[in-house]
C-alpha cells in the first residue's frame, strides 16, 4: 500500500485537489483510499439515531452496517488522538492512500498553495513535501504544478510512489 499526502493552509485548495485526484486515480483503475484529519471535533453520527445512542451509553466501538456500506466509529473517552501509521493500519489493502492534512508527519506531499490566501509556503521548511500544486509561479527549488491540473498532479503523485 503506497501513500501520499496533500497538504496546505486553510483555503489552498487541498479537498477539491483530492477530490479530483480520487476521481483521476481511479480512473486510471487504481484503487484508493483516503484519510483526512480534522483539526476540529467530528461527529459522522447523528444525535437520536441507535448508533449514537449506543455510543452515548458509553460503547467503546460501534460499527454502523447497511447493505452499501459500513462504519466503524471509535469513541477516543480522553486518550490520545492515534497516529497516522495507526490509522494506516485500520485500512484494506489497496493501490495508494491519499492523505489530506497531517501536515508534521513525514510522509510525502504534494502541498496546495493558492496566492490570494497570503499564507507562508510550508515547503520551505518541509522537505517531505514534494512538489507545489499552485495557481502562481512561485522561486523554489521543487516542481510546480499549476493546482488545476489535475491529470499531471496525479502523473506526479503515481510516478512518486511507483504506480506509474
Amino acid at each position: 500500500m503506497k501513500i501520499y499526502g496533500v497538504t496546505g493552509w486553510k483555503n489552498a485548495g487541498k479537498t477539491g485537489l483530492m477530490e479530483r485526484l480520487v476521481s483521476e486515480i481511479t480512473a486510471r483503475g487504481f484503487t484508493v483510499s483516503t484519510i483526512k484529519h480534522a483539526h476540529h471535533s467530528v461527529d459522522v453520527d447523528q444525535p437520536g439515531k441507535d448508533s449514537h445512542r449506543h455510543r452515548q451509553a458509553g460503547a467503546h466501538q460501534v460499527v454502523l452496517a447497511s447493505a452499501n456500506r459500513w462504519a466503524l466509529m471509535t469513541e477516543l473517552r480522553g486518550a490520545n488522538e492515534p497516529p497516522l501509521a495507526d490509522l494506516l493500519a485500520q485500512l484494506a489493502p489497496i493501490d495508494l492512500v491519499l492523505i489530506e492534512g497531517y501536515k508534521r508527519d513525514t510522509h510525502p506531499k504534494v502541498e496546495a498553495f493558492r496566492a490570494v490566501t497570503e499564507n507562508p509556503l510550508i515547503a520551505t521548511t518541509d522537505p517531505t513535501i514534494r512538489a507545489i500544486a499552485t495557481d502562481s509561479p512561485l522561486d523554489i527549488d521543487r516542481p510546480l504544478l499549476d493546482l488545476d491540473d489535475t491529470a499531471a498532479i496525479a502523473d506526479f503523485i503515481l510516478a512518486e510512489v511507483g504506480l506509474a
